[in-house]
């Protein structure tokens, strides 16, 4: 993720509760693991592994190779070491690092990434360093945010943060996140080097179950950057709860407008 500043997320997260209420990014990871072919013996990264939960995965399918979970949240990390599973955690090396900036060149088979690269701001660089860090031949597979993702939560935030509640907590404020659609994806992956690229940004609707449900995953996963500006918990909780309430009256109740970017590309030979 993009460093802490007043442009930027948060780098710190509740890995806890991120990793109790992720389950859309998990159904969403696994169907990008599925689509990156593997002889078992690879050393593959997961940049952004968060809670490690599909590093898990990753493991399990490299039974003679090794993952490498990278992140740049202590919290993540901490979680995922101590959520890995006793049987594949022989097979799984933890690295903090920034993803645009990976302290590995040239040794990585292929590189697996799941809702992470949206929160990277400088896309060139961050492919830069992902063609660096794999061998001749090497794949990425990856997915993020991308088009017009959560544009429906983040315009009703944008007026909520224009209410004179809140506004002096938002001077300065640019938006954390680059929601890149498939043409420029596509572009800068070959500015980076890439060869053999597809990329599509595709619709990917979450409902929460209810109220409790909707507040607590937009608190830990969505609205960090916006509620990190907020000095109090009074005025956090407000905020979610507007949202909350502006959620509820949809056509379906508490629906998340997400729209994922898919990658896939090679570094030739």
């Amino acid at each position: 993720m993009a460093d802490d500043d007043a442009t930027s997320a948060p780098r710190e997260w509740n890995a806890p509760t991120y990793h109790r209420v992720s389950s859309p990014q998990f159904a969403w990871g696994q169907a990008v693991l599925d689509r990156l072919p593997l002889r078992g013996n690879e050393t593959v990264l997961d940049v952004g592994c968060g809670t490690g939960r599909l590093t898990e995965l990753l493991a399990g399918r490299l039974p003679h190779g090794r993952a490498i979970g990278i992140d740049q949240s202590v919290n993540m990390l901490a979680t995922a070491r101590t959520a890995m599973r006793a049987s594949v955690r022989g097979r799984v090396m933890f690295v903090h690092a920034d993803a645009a900036a990976l302290p590995i060149a040239g040794r990585a088979d292929a590189i697996f990434s799941t809702a992470t690269f949206h929160w990277v701001l400088d896309h060139e660089r961050l492919f830069r360093s992902l063609f660096a860090a794999l061998v001749p031949g090497g794949r990425l597979v990856a997915q993020c945010g991308g088009g017009p993702n959560l544009e429906r939560q983040h315009q009703r935030a944008a007026a909520l943060m224009r209410l004179p509640a809140y506004v002096a907590h938002f001077a300065q404020w640019t938006e954390p996140w680059e929601f890149a659609d498939a043409d420029t994806t596509r572009a800068r992956l070959a500015a980076a080097g890439f060869t053999d690229i597809a990329t599509r940004v595709i619709a990917a609707p979450v409902v929460q179950p209810d109220r409790a449900a909707f507040v607590e995953f937009v608190t830990h996963v969505i609205f960090r950057p916006h509620l990190a500006r907020l000095p109090d918990t009074l005025l956090r909780t407000a905020f979610v709860e507007e949202l909350a309430s502006l959620s509820a009256g949809d056509s379906i109740p508490f629906e998340l407008d997400y729209w994922r970017l898919d990658f896939d590309a090679t570094r030739p030979h």
